[in-house]
């Protein structure tokens, strides 16, 4: 018998006739509310200052540039999938629909290190905010129960903590982790618009020189990166959240319509943002200053604005929070999509029918990774991060090249203009931005594909739908 590994499941424009199991309550705002809900959070408030401090100087903002650009080319094929194939969602639908079963498992084995690891990461930085403000209160937590074995503690409590706090919201409903995310997004952005409002009057141009002290890119004799480009790859990670927005297509009221407008919107907006707030950042003090956990807080610290500084700290811990519920969530639609298909366990499929969220998932997910934040340092999750969401960008922009030849006549909504010239930019681009990684950081990901594969030829082949 013929081992088929590349076995593809049919293209469909849209599965509102598929029972699914999930409700569709999602509109085109939440959808992009759930976009800026993940892109607006640690990318702004902690890796803006530590790339401008050891990577990039006050030239952050082309690292910003450079990322994003790089990001529009993925979203516009992102967008054009998700309108065109509406239910798959994320990288690992579009990915099978193109390529097959093996390479959808690939990637979807991939982002769910990803997404896993992205959640306690963030959840280690918002514990770091969360005991700041406990301290600042006269409160603070023992440093047995807010750092990591490895670090000399016991426990990261806090980061453990709004773990399962999140993971009892999603098992609530989409709709209230939505409204619950709506609401802290307002919160953040008045954050930011209090950060300009300061800072736009307190900037030194002097700070700005000079504009690139690390040059363009170098590797440094411990095998690290610095460089415009480096700093490029590190604040990759500030975009992710566009990604998790194509995760939901499920439950959109209209995924074909309000997909590429939640993309594509919530991707323009927080570019926007990240490019204001970086070159204020390093205008108002020198970027040396600036390799900190709370760059921006610690920034109007410096400049003698202490309440705009506590205020910056409270939107802070909303905007982490927000980061860690859509990523969170996007991990659980992807486990989801991949056990219903038979390439995990029929166990995590299961849907209840009371709440019409995957409980099972959700509730696996939460207790292994509020162990990961509980136990691991944040300096050794961040390193597990970019690299296979920048592959996963680069099969999804290939995807919508190949997608045009071998299924012209797919209808699509929404069409990446220029094709195939903006898709092979986007694979060229993420491509260039994955070489710019650490070498370790390549390394953790081959032995993590390596475990998948194992995975895949020992269960997923045998017992996935399109097997059968």
């Amino acid at each position: 018998m013929t081992l088929q590994i590349f076995r593809t499941k049919p293209i469909q424009a849209s599965d509102d006739a598929i029972d699914h199991g999930l409700k569709r309550c999602l509109s085109a705002w939440d959808l992009a509310f759930l976009g800026i809900g993940a892109i607006i959070g640690t990318g702004i408030f902690v890796l803006t200052g530590i790339a401008a401090a050891t990577q990039a100087g006050p030239a952050v903002v082309l690292s910003f540039i450079i990322a994003g650009i790089a990001c529009a080319f993925a979203a516009l094929s992102y967008a054009e999938l998700s309108a065109a194939i509406g239910g798959c969602g994320s990288a690992y639908g579009y990915s099978y629909a193109a390529f097959g079963e093996l390479c959808a498992f690939i990637i979807g084995w991939d982002l769910l290190l990803e997404y896993g690891i992205s959640v306690a990461a963030v959840a280690n930085g918002w514990s770091g905010y969360f005991n700041n403000a406990l301290t600042a209160i006269g409160m603070p937590l023992p440093d047995s129960l807010t750092k990591a074995p490895k670090l000399g503690g016991l426990i990261n409590l806090p980061a453990a903590g709004i773990i399962l706090l999140i993971m009892l919201l999603l098992i609530m409903g989409v709709k209230q982790s939505a409204k619950a995310n709506n609401a802290m997004v307002f919160v953040k952005l008045i954050t930011i618009v209090i950060f300009i409002s300061v800072a736009m009057f307190n900037v030194h141009p002097e700070h700005w020189h000079p504009f690139m002290p690390f040059g363009w890119f170098q590797t440094l004799p411990d095998g690290k990166t610095t460089g415009v480009l480096a700093g490029a790859s590190l604040v990759f990670f500030a975009y992710v959240g566009f990604d998790a927005v194509s995760t939901a297509a499920e439950e959109a009221k209209d995924p074909q319509r309000d997909l590429p407008f939640g993309i594509i919107t919530s991707l323009l907006f927080c570019t926007v943002i990240y490019i204001i707030v970086a070159g204020l950042l390093t205008g108002v003090v020198n970027y040396k200053d600036l390799n900190v956990s709370s760059p921006v807080a610690h920034a109007l610290t410096l400049i003698g604005f202490d309440w705009a500084s506590a205020l910056i700290s409270t939107g802070v811990i909303a905007g982490l929070t927000t980061v860690m519920l859509v990523l969170y969530y996007g991990l659980t639609r992807i486990i989801f999509a991949m056990s219903r298909d038979g390439l995990l366990s029929a166990f995590f499929s299961e849907v209840n029918p009371v709440t019409q969220t995957p409980v099972r998932v959700i509730v696996v997910c939460g207790v292994l990774i509020s162990l990961i934040a509980g136990f691991m340092p944040l300096g050794d999750l961040a390193e597990l991060v970019n690299i296979g969401t920048l592959a996963a960008f680069v099969l999804v922009c290939f995807g919508a090249a190949v997608l045009r030849i071998t299924k012209p006549d797919l209808p699509r909504p929404f069409r990446t203009p220029f094709s195939p010239l903006f898709p092979v930019l986007g694979m060229l681009s993420c491509g260039a931005l994955m070489a710019f990684l650490p070498s370790l950081t390549w390394l953790r990901f081959v032995v993590w594909l390596v475990i998948g594969l194992i995975v895949y030829f020992s269960y997923s082949i045998h017992n996935s739908k399109l097997a059968k």
